[in-house]
């Protein structure tokens, strides 16, 4: 349980930001990550309910958030139309978690590159001088956000499976470009859940 100070409050809220800005629409400009894993020496066949962590770990200690009540409609979605039950008393309970990093990117472009398109020539023959193909660099900052879905075994309390999420954050996103795109994350992170309730 996360004490309750203005500390926590503060970045409880910048991960809300993240789950609510990141570039997870599959119509995005730059391509998101998706990944799943599972442990395998788990018998998934003894799950039949679920619940959820309240709050979850992008929301404040003390309330839920309106982006907290898209994911569980959305993990709800995923969990449902594969046979398990919503439960005060569950097999397994669901956590959802983000982070943010700053990241840096280097771009440089060179008269001497022969990678990609240019690749064809190998080094058999070049441009004349003056060609025009100068070097260059470019550099630009951006925001990385993650989203982590996990699944706990909750007599256990192990993570049995987990689903991540990995894009840019995306400031310009509207309310119903965030919907959309929280709905397709965790589509794309669901399809990487290849167990049914108590099979």
């Amino acid at each position: 349980m996360m004490r309750n100070s203005p500390t926590a409050s503060s970045f409880f809220r910048v991960l809300v930001s993240a789950a609510m800005m990141m570039t997870l629409a599959a119509c995005a400009s730059k391509p998101v990550v998706f990944q799943s894993d599972y442990d395998y020496t788990v018998d998934f066949s003894q799950y039949k309910s679920y619940g959820y962590f309240n709050p979850f770990d992008i929301e404040d200690p003390n309330y839920s958030t309106i982006y907290g009540a898209i994911f569980r409609e959305a993990i709800d979605q995923e969990m449902k139309s594969r046979g398990y039950v919503k439960s005060e008393n569950p097999d397994l309970l669901i956590n959802v978690s983000g982070r943010l990093k700053e990241k840096t990117r280097v771009t440089n472009t060179s008269g001497a590159y022969m990678g990609g398109y240019y690749g064809y020539r190998s080094g058999f023959y070049g441009a004349w001088g003056g060609y025009g193909y100068g070097s260059s660099t470019h550099i630009s900052q951006y925001t990385e956000g993650t989203i982590n879905v996990d699944l706990v075994d909750r007599a256990e309390k192990r993570m049995v499976w987990e689903g991540i999420a990995i894009g840019r954050v995306n400031e310009k996103e509207s309310n119903d470009e965030t919907r959309a795109s929280i709905f397709t994350a965790i589509q794309k992170m669901f399809a990487g859940y290849p167990f049914r309730a108590a099979q």
